[in-house]
């Protein structure tokens, strides 16, 4: 079922105004002290790491090891992610860089 304009800009406008009032909360809670307190610096520091850490799991999680067709785009590309983001340090060209190639192993090569 169609939605209408009007029905997509309220759409809109909640999600932006959401995003928005996230994106402001850290500054509101935190905006005038000088320092951040010590579980949210833990936070910052564990989390990045254990965010990509579940994406990995996720991502491998149907992998078929028995068949090497199924296993190796996704072992090429996970090598590729971890060579370019030690080499250039870049979370952004990684990720990009290493889906690219396992699409295009899956499409093209192993097929």
């Amino acid at each position: 079922m169609p939605i209408s304009i009007q029905q997509s800009l309220t759409i809109i406008a909640v999600v932006s105004l959401c995003t928005i009032l996230l994106r402001a909360f850290p500054f509101l809670v935190f905006g005038g002290r000088k320092e951040v307190p010590k579980t949210v610096r833990y936070l910052g520091d564990v989390l990045p790491a254990s965010i990509m850490a579940v994406l990995v799991v996720y991502c491998l999680r149907n992998v078929d090891f028995a068949a090497m067709g199924h296993f190796m785009p996704s072992l090429i590309s996970c090598l590729l992610v971890v060579g370019l983001h030690v080499w250039k340090k870049n979370i952004l060209l990684s990720i990009g860089m290493g889906t690219v190639c396992y699409m295009v192993l899956v499409q093209a090569v192993f097929v």
